[in-house]
């Protein structure tokens, strides 16, 4: 493994992690998404502190997270049901 120490900036704090060198775009990226969030909700709502911004943030982000594994699952069973078709299809036209 290829390990690398960065630090991050998530609602002015710092933290130190320690990724896969591969990884380091997509986590900074992460981190920018979080805060851009985190800007979005400061703007929109009242808060009382950076807490409850990232509740916010967390809870959009997990809800988006289960709704695409929800999509995955279906779009997966979708495709397993048309292969399953397909091979049929195949099987009998092989068999005949």
């Amino acid at each position: 493994m290829n390990d690398f120490l960065i630090t991050v900036r998530i609602a002015d704090r710092e933290y130190r992690l320690n990724i896969d060198k591969k990884k380091e775009e997509v986590v900074r990226e992460a981190a920018s998404n979080i805060n851009e969030n985190i800007n979005k909700y400061a703007e929109s709502f009242n808060y009382k502190d950076k807490q409850d911004l990232l509740a916010m943030v967390t809870l959009q982000h997990v809800v988006k997270e289960l709704e695409l594994a929800e999509k995955v699952t279906f779009q997966e069973e979708q495709l397993f049901g048309k292969l399953a078709e397909i091979d049929r299809v195949l099987s009998d036209k092989l068999s005949e």
